[in-house]
Parts: C-alpha cells; sequence; structure tokens
C-alpha cells in the first residue's frame, strides 16, 4: 500500500483524505489502472471507510478515478491524448494568465516567487521528479492567481493534477528537465521586468516543451 501523508486534523475528514488521495496518485504512489477500494482505503487511514468513498467521489469528479462496480475505484491512465489535450487547454488559459499576472504581481512578491523557482530547479538537478512536479505546480497556481480570476486558478490545480508525472517524461527522455526548471526564472525576471508580451510567449514555450 502507497505511504500515504497524514491527515491534518484541522481539516475536515473528507477534503483531508481527498487531498492525501490526490497526492498520492499524482505521485504515482497509487498506480494507473490499479483498483482502490474505500474499506481497504481506510483502513491503511484507520478510519472508517465513508469519508474515503466521499473523497474518491470527490476525485471522481475531478477525473482522476473512475468507478468500478462492486470493486472501488480505478485510478485513471493518462494517454498520449489526454496528455495532448490537456497540453492544449493549459495552451489556451495559462499563456494570456501569465501576461495578465505580470502587469499585477506587486514588486514585493517577486522574492517568493523566484525562490520557488530556484527550488523547482534544484530539484530538477537532483532527479526528484515528485518534488519537481509540486513545486511546478505550486508556480503555476501562485502565478495564475494573480490574474485574478480563481476558477482559472482551479482548472489550471485540475489540468495540472490530470497530466500528473506522465507529463514530465518527454523532458526526462530528452534530458531537458533543467531546461524546463530553468524557465522558471526566466518567468520571473521577465515578470520582474515587467514584460508581459514576452512572459505569454515564454509561458507558450514552456507549455509546448523547450
Amino acid at each position: 500500500m502507497p505511504a500515504f501523508a497524514a491527515i491534518p486534523k484541522q481539516e475536515g475528514l473528507r477534503v483531508s483524505v481527498a487531498r492525501a488521495l490526490r497526492e498520492a496518485i499524482v505521485s504515482g504512489e497509487m498506480e494507473p489502472g490499479t483498483v482502490y477500494s474505500a474499506p481497504s482505503l481506510g483502513q491503511r487511514f484507520g478510519i472508517s471507510a465513508t469519508p474515503v468513498r466521499e473523497a474518491l467521489l470527490d476525485l471522481l469528479g475531478e477525473g482522476l478515478v473512475s468507478a468500478v462496480p462492486n470493486k472501488g475505484f480505478r485510478v485513471a491512465e493518462v494517454s498520449e491524448q489526454d496528455l495532448d489535450e490537456i497540453t492544449d487547454l493549459r495552451l489556451l488559459v495559462e499563456p494570456p494568465a501569465a501576461r495578465r499576472a505580470t502587469a499585477s504581481i506587486p514588486r514585493r512578491d517577486v522574492p517568493a516567487l523566484r525562490e520557488l523557482a530556484r527550488e523547482i530547479a534544484g530539484r530538477a538537478s537532483a532527479g526528484d521528479l515528485i518534488a519537481y512536479h509540486r513545486g511546478d505546480r505550486r508556480f503555476h497556481l501562485r502565478l495564475a492567481g494573480y490574474a485574478g480570476n480563481q476558477r482559472l486558478v482551479d482548472l489550471i490545480s485540475r489540468l495540472c493534477d490530470q497530466t500528473r508525472l506522465a507529463v514530465l517524461a518527454p523532458f526526462v527522455e530528452r534530458g531537458a528537465l533543467a531546461a524546463a526548471a530553468a524557465q522558471h526564472l526566466d518567468l520571473v525576471d521577465l515578470i520582474e521586468a515587467g514584460d508581459g508580451a514576452a512572459a505569454e510567449a515564454l509561458m507558450r514555450r514552456h507549455l509546448t516543451h523547450p
């Protein structure tokens, strides 16, 4: 069984379990194509099956799992077509969002964004794909947040989760992960310079692979 993160006590159980399961799916701890039952996962968490089932239903709505009658929930697999379609959607929303965000980011927030970009570069150098994916997701969501549209942030969050680690495969195969990581720092430089048009263009290149 996957080594799920501890459930934060301050959160509602359903929300906390959904978050832990989502991270396990995104990281690959819960394997694509494998069926998991609410009772077995509940035993792993040390809780009843009810909040686990409720959390899995939330993930069902996000497209991360599918229901298997009388058995449980199968972790969704990610095909090449899935990745292409998700990339198409991200290209529609993230480059223009990066341009809008560039005009809205306070200068005092730039150092924190730069530090996150450096962290991503460090994860790439260490070959830590799970940590890289988490940092990359945080960066993109934080940047999108400055565009002032929470629904946009929610959409990008779901698209990032649906790609999971599979999106990194082309980078790793071509030895391009470090170059992809460096683009986050380049984006911060453009944001600091206030060049929204260049930030939009770089985001487009970043999403279609270096």
